[in-house]
C-alpha cells in the first residue's frame, strides 16, 4: 500500500490522506500521492514541523521508496524526519485502548513465514519483532485469546492452534493506518526514532559469489 497524510496536533486530527492498497508500482505511486495530500492540506512542506515514515520491517522496494521520499522531502524541506516500525504502528490503535488482551502484529514475510511481534494490552514487549515460520509464531498462543492485527493477521487465525484460545479479534489491514503513523510520528523523536530500515532478514535478491563465468583455460598442445 501507499499512503500518506498531514497531521494538524493542534486541531486534533489529519486535515488530509490518502491511502492506495497496491503490491508494486510503489516507486510511480508514492510522490504523486503525496503532491495531492500537500495541495489538499493547503500546507506547504516547508511549514511542516516533521515528517513520519514507516521503516519495516516489509517489501524491500516499498521501504526503499518509502524512505527515500520521506528523507528527500525532509532534507529539501530542512526538517526533522523519524521513522516507525510497521509493526509498532499496526499495533498502536488497539494499544491505546489498554485492553487486557495480548497483541498479535504480523505481516506476510512469505515462504510461509511472518515478521512478528506480541505486547501485552499496555504495550510491555512479551515478543520483540522478528521473523519466523507461522508455526512457530503461533506458539505465542500462550499468552493467552490475542488481538491480531496486520496483513497476516488472517494467515495466522486460519491456523490458529484448535487447542488454544481463539483470538479475540482479527484486523487484517493490508497497511498501518497513517492517522496513527502520524500521530505516533509526533510523539518521538529523531534520536529515539531514526528514519532508517529495519529488516530481520537479508534481501531475497542475492549477488552470486562468482558472476562472471570463468573463461576457460586452452588445452594443453
Amino acid at each position: 500500500a501507499c499512503a500518506a497524510g498531514v497531521l494538524d496536533t493542534d486541531a486534533g486530527k489529519l486535515i488530509a490522506q490518502e491511502s492506495q492498497p497496491m503490491k508494486r508500482g510503489h516507486a510511480e505511486a508514492l510522490m504523486p500521492l503525496i503532491a495531492r495530500v500537500m495541495k489538499e492540506s493547503g500546507i506547504a512542506f516547508f511549514s511542516l514541523d516533521r515528517i513520519a515514515v514507516t521503516t519495516g520491517p516489509g517489501s524491500f522496494t516499498g521501504l526503499r521508496v518509502g524512505l527515500s521520499a520521506a528523507r528527500g522531502i525532509a532534507l529539501a524541506a530542512n526538517k526533522p524526519v523519524v521513522g516507525l516500525t510497521t509493526l509498532t504502528a499496526y499495533a498502536a490503535p488497539v494499544v491505546s485502548q489498554n485492553g487486557e488482551q495480548p497483541v498479535i502484529s504480523a505481516i506476510d514475510a512469505r515462504h510461509d513465514q511472518v515478521y512478528f511481534q506480541v505486547v501485552s494490552g499496555n504495550g510491555s514487549a512479551l515478543i520483540r519483532p522478528c521473523i519466523a515460520p507461522i508455526e512457530e509464531a503461533l506458539d505465542a498462543s500462550r499468552f493467552g485469546a490475542p488481538h491480531l492485527v496486520g496483513n497476516a493477521a488472517n494467515i495466522l487465525a486460519e491456523r490458529w492452534p484448535a487447542q488454544a484460545p481463539p483470538p479475540f479479534r482479527v484486523d487484517a489491514q493490508a497497511a498501518p493506518d497513517i492517522a496513527w503513523v502520524a500521530w505516533l510520528g509526533a510523539a518521538v523523536t529523531p534520536d529515539t526514532a531514526p528514519a532508517r530500515p529495519f529488516y530481520l532478514r537479508a534481501p531475497d535478491a542475492k549477488i552470486p559469489r562468482d558472476p562472471l563465468p570463468k573463461a576457460s583455460q586452452p588445452s594443453a598442445p
